[in-house]
């Protein structure tokens, strides 16, 4: 492997970029408050109640730089936070950890969701920069790390949002996001 490309399951990403499956602005079921939600692509854990197994996927989906992101979620207003999502966040770790610096340091606060527990994360054969990316975020999962959120956790409920884009598709996010609604 190339020392300074970042490599998943066989795929590489190249330093400073993320592969993403998807990203929306102004969500509020993936978190609290208005929010972008960055799902990232690939994951191996393949949980049995996984909301999007359509990201369990190494491939090259979108590969994205991490300033570019930043500036893109920057840009509108109304985000006062990001959510990481996948796939599997941790394996992106570095990136996912160098993205959250930059919102965190422009007053946004940083989520992730895992399939891994809070133990796994923080023990010796965690995924590469977790360690770096859980000092990042505000709370893990539904685990609340920053009291400021303690009594905010009300959009972990049955909401669902469906956003239509311009070109026509359409993204049907939430905790309830797989009720079989068709998309």
């Amino acid at each position: 492997m190339n020392p300074t490309t970042q490599s998943v399951s066989e795929v590489e990403i190249p330093p400073g970029y993320l592969n993403i499956m998807g990203y929306v602005d102004e969500s509020e079921v993936n978190g609290p408050g208005c929010r972008a939600v960055v799902w990232v692509q690939g994951c191996k854990r393949e949980c049995a109640a996984c909301f999007n197994p359509a990201s369990w996927s190494f491939e090259i989906n979108q590969l994205i730089a991490v300033d570019e992101l930043a500036e893109k979620i920057l840009s509108n207003p109304r985000n006062e936070g990001v959510t990481f999502s996948g796939g599997e966040p941790f394996l992106q770790a570095p990136a996912l950890a160098q993205l959250a610096k930059k919102l965190k340091a422009a007053g946004l606060n940083v989520m992730s969701f895992s399939g891994y527990t809070l133990p796994e994360l923080q023990g010796e054969n965690a995924p590469a920069g977790a360690r770096e990316l859980l000092a990042e975020l505000d709370n893990q999962r539904v685990r609340v790390l920053n009291p400021a959120f303690e009594d905010k956790i009300t959009w972990a409920s049955d909401q669902v949002e469906i956003h239509i884009f311009k070109d026509g598709s359409r993204l049907i996010t939430g905790f309830r996001g797989q009720m079989g609604l068709s998309e």
